[in-house]
């Protein structure tokens, strides 16, 4: 049975039992401890802490996942992957433990004729938490397991939590018994890998308090309302239904290690070695598929870092069987031709997702080439500091930087004798992590408990949002939070976060910046507001400080936002649909929006792009946005179902979450986005938009920034004061200055090679006379000392070199001079073949002169070079390689 199959079985099984089908959510986790949704029941998780009421009693869903804990050992063993399928069925206050047991029983034992999987009975084995006695009754009486056949297990496996206090409950696992060549019977027990989990019951059944680990918390008491939260993993069951050993060896990996194998000539099951590599991008290959798929592109931080890993680990792993050319194009390919069965966007986005991944395939092979280089020197400068070890700050220096992936470190340094710091490195990592979570979560909770959060939400609702209609109003404070803690009151001058129960206020998102403004209660007391967040899903946190009296929960109060920021923010955002459009009509859909920021009259629009934008087409893109905006089109919003949108083609953003029903923005005929934000009522409203320019910033992503209305119009008057300045420099017309100026920097360059060529002239004709006087060191001809400051260091090579051609015969020679060229000592130093005989290597001498001078150095024993930081320190430095030289020979 195809893993396709099995999803759609899944699904139909649960929806005819009264389940709401809900479709995968985007691996983007919309929550900000979490990259990516790693577990089957994320997206259900605001139900679960009763943070959002659900829709409906009954779910089930088929959840993307992506685990990247433990990617080094991806590929090691065949139980490791980054990205799975979770089946789930969920219940919410509504059926509990015998619904579940049951449900669960009959989908994997009834036959495949009848809509069921077809398992055996007699091969699946039951485990239950200790003390669960209801479970095993369940399963004991009323399905009918033979109780050899159930098994108690402690906390540490049949117990679950999120980890945080909140919902906990014992768990029941179903395992298949694969037979006795996958080891000793006894059941999972006993052997894991033969008696392999397919599917996990959670009975969210009690409430758990603050501890550590899987076990170390008290249970605080029963939960009023009972849920049920199940998970099977569909590659585990397919590995099942199809008869293989492992995942990958399942219809959705293997046809992409069949691929590997007609790129590589490398056959699966081989050799370990190349074994561990087919399974790294097999697995590595796919997960990139499905992050570009929802809109993740390749980074350094965040999510983008962990695609750009995957990526050029897989990458990496074909070269390591061989492949010698570009490969991702026929990889990426076979993914989406497979799992587009089952995610048909994958087939509609295809060139997408191929444009993003060829293009890190290409930055990452350029990087290979400039990182080697780089590895190359921190090499030599650990063994001519006598280091054994390449130190961890390297190390991440080329991962952060050049995005070599550790291993790739780890075997080049090998190659050459040296080990890596891995721990210092792994330390590095961990620190750029914990950064970049930390920052993610500062700025939607302010560092405050998210429990905090909760209670306002459970005690009031969530916040109604006027804003759309108006910009100020009356309101209640009903939460209070000072210092992060909930407080009844806060004085002058205290930091407060504010919960009201109406705002006009938006709430970062989507995008747009927050509304800034005022809050003043009745008995006069004055807020002002910095920042608005949505911590908590429907809950608008308002963020300053008490400007004058006392504020205090309960208290009525007035709030009215800054209009001129919101309506400078508003159209900045209506521009941003409109250069959205623009784009993808001149680049096509792969210009799909990767993120923006819209703030007071200017923003900034990531798009997807391989390649820089030419200059004649973001003309114009330009031209026709400000003609959209003559044209005076109406700007309409209106709320419908996320179907009905989708059929009338309106573009949806990447990463964000929406639900069943959701408001479309309309620009006349020419624009339809899913969108939340605020907007101009008509496009003659923008006055002026003046896109400044794209740049780069990640593989496959451009950013445009723009400006609009007034700050346009500003940027303009100053262009053209700068145009009527340089018309009164050059005596000409505007549109002359484009070809005087031309003519003039022409002029001046050839200027400065003329004085370039002097300069070498000059230079190289003190060759003759250095050779000339060429000091003699126990036979050994050195030439040592300055050339004129100013020298570069092409200039310096040549005259090195023209000074050791001109010492004649077999005699020995060491030609090392110095200059300084912007403020900073330069070396070159250059030895011939019988020089090197006797033990003189141009590399040695260049790392001491430059170690003296306060730098570093190096390349081959004939010619190498070097700098630092002390010009003063040129006559030390001399006198360095002078030792040097005598100590030698």
């Amino acid at each position: 049975m195809e893993s396709a199959e099995i999803r759609r079985r899944w699904l139909s099984f649960f929806e005819e039992r009264g389940h709401a089908v809900v479709p995968s959510a985007s691996l983007i986790a919309d929550d900000p401890t979490l990259l990516l949704v790693n577990a089957g029941m994320v997206p259900f998780k605001p139900y679960f802490l009763g943070e959002t009421k659900p829709p409906a009693s009954r779910a089930t869903s088929v959840q993307k996942c992506v685990r990247t804990p433990d990617i080094e050992e991806v590929g090691k063993t065949t139980r490791h992957g980054t990205f799975f399928q979770m089946c789930g069925n969920f219940s919410f206050g509504d059926y509990f433990k015998e619904g579940a047991i049951k449900y669960a029983w009959e989908l994997l034992t009834s036959s495949v004729a009848d809509g069921g999987y077809g398992l055996e009975p007699e091969k699946l084995w039951i485990t239950v938490y200790l003390d669960d006695d209801e479970a095993e009754t369940i399963w004991r009486d009323v399905v009918g397991v033979p109780a050899e056949r159930i098994q108690r297990l402690g906390k540490k496996d049949n117990f679950w939590s999120m980890g945080v206090p909140g919902p906990c409950g014992p768990c029941s696992e179903i395992n298949y018994d694969r037979g006795p060549e996958f080891g000793v019977e006894g059941g999972p027990a006993v052997n894991d890998e033969r008696y392999v989990e397919i599917w996990n019951l959670v009975f969210m059944q009690y409430e758990r308090g603050a501890g550590d680990g899987k076990e170390d918390f008290p249970i605080l008491g029963d939960l009023p309302s009972k849920n049920i939260d199940t998970g099977l993993g569909l590659e585990r069951l397919a590995m099942i239904l199809q008869g293989v050993q492992n995942m990958y060896e399942t219809d959705t990996l293997r046809v992409v290690m069949d691929k590997a194998t007609e790129l590589t000539g490398v056959q699966y099951g081989a050799a370990r070695g190349t074994d561990v590599s087919m399974r790294v991008v097999a697995d590595h290959i796919r997960t990139s598929v499905m992050l570009i798929g929802d809109g993740v592109t390749p980074g350094n931080e965040g999510r983008g870092y962990v695609l750009r890993r995957i990526m050029r680990r897989a990458i990496r792993n074909m070269r390591l069987m061989g492949a010698t050319g570009p490969v991702v194009q026929e990889l990426v390919d076979v993914v989406i031709n497979t799992m587009g069965q089952q995610y048909p966007e994958l087939v509609t986005d295809r060139k997408r997702i191929e444009t993003v991944a060829l293009a890190e395939e290409a930055a990452f092979l350029k990087a290979v080439k400039g990182g080697t280089n780089i590895l190359d020197t921190a090499v030599t400068e650990t063994k001519a500091a006598g280091g054994t070890v390449l130190s961890g700050d390297k190390a991440f220096l080329l991962h952060d930087t050049w995005g070599f992936p550790i291993d790739l470190t780890l075997e080049m340094a090998a190659e050459q004798g040296l080990s890596v710091d891995e721990p210092g490195f792994r330390r590095l990592m961990q620190e750029q992590r914990d950064r970049a979570k930390a920052d993610a979560k500062a700025k939607k909770t302010g560092h405050a408990d998210m429990s905090a959060y909760r209670e306002i939400a459970d005690g009031s609702g969530a916040t109604e949002f006027t804003g759309y209609a108006t910009t100020q109003g009356e309101s209640t404070i009903v939460g209070l939070l000072v210092n992060g803690v909930s407080a009844p009151a806060a004085s002058e001058g205290d930091e407060v976060e504010v919960v009201l129960d109406r705002t006009p206020f938006y709430a970062e998102g989507g995008g747009q910046l927050a509304d800034q403004g005022r809050i003043k209660l009745d008995s006069g007391a004055i807020i002002n507001v910095r920042d608005v967040q949505q911590p908590v899903p429907g809950v608008s946190v308002h963020k300053g400080s008490v400007q004058v009296g006392e504020v205090t929960v309960g208290a009525s109060a007035y709030a009215a936002i800054d209009i001129n920021r919101r309506r400078a923010i508003a159209r900045a955002h209506s521009a941003t649909h409109l250069t959205h459009q623009a784009l993808r009509d001149a680049l096509g859909p792969t210009a799909a929006q990767a993120g923006s920021e819209n703030s007071p009259g200017r923003f900034r629009f990531d798009f997807g792009s391989p390649n820089a934008v030419p200059g004649t087409v973001l003309t114009d893109v330009e031209q026709k946005i400000n003609d959209v905006l003559s044209r005076e089109l109406d700007v309409t919003a209106e709320i419908m179902s996320i179907d009905e949108a989708k059929k009338q083609g309106a573009i949806a953003e990447f990463g964000e979450k929406y639900g069943e029903r959701v408001r479309v923005v309309t620009i006349g005929d020419f624009s339809k986005e899913l969108c939340g934000g605020t907007h101009v009522g008509n496009t003659a409203q923008l006055g002026l938009v003046k896109l400044l320019g794209e740049s780069s910033i990640g593989s496959g992503v451009r950013r445009v920034e723009a400006l609009v209305g007034v700050d346009a119009y500003n940027f303009l008057a100053k262009e053209h004061t700068v145009v009527a300045q340089l018309q009164e420099l050059v005596k000409g017309r505007p549109e002359e200055l484009p070809e005087k100026i031309a003519s003039m920097l022409g002029k001046l360059k050839d200027a400065e090679k003329e004085i370039e060529k002097f300069r070498a002239e000059k230079v190289l004709q003190a060759a003759a006379g250095l050779a000339e006087n060429a000091q003699d060191i126990r036979g050994v001809a050195l030439v040592v000392g300055t050339v004129p400051d100013g020298t570069g260091a092409d200039d310096l090579r040549k005259l090195v070199l023209d000074v050791r051609g001109r010492i004649q015969g077999d005699r020995p020679a060491v030609v090392a001079l110095f200059t300084t060229a912007n403020d900073r000592p330069l070396t070159v130093i250059a030895t011939n073949e019988a020089a090197r005989e006797r033990g003189l290597k141009a590399g040695d001498l260049v790392r001491t002169a430059a170690k003296t001078l306060g730098g570093g150095g190096g390349g081959k024993p004939d010619v190498a070079q070097g700098g630092g930081q002390n010009p003063a320190a040129i006559p030390e430095a001399i006198a360095a390689v002078e030792r040097l030289v005598v100590e030698t020979v």
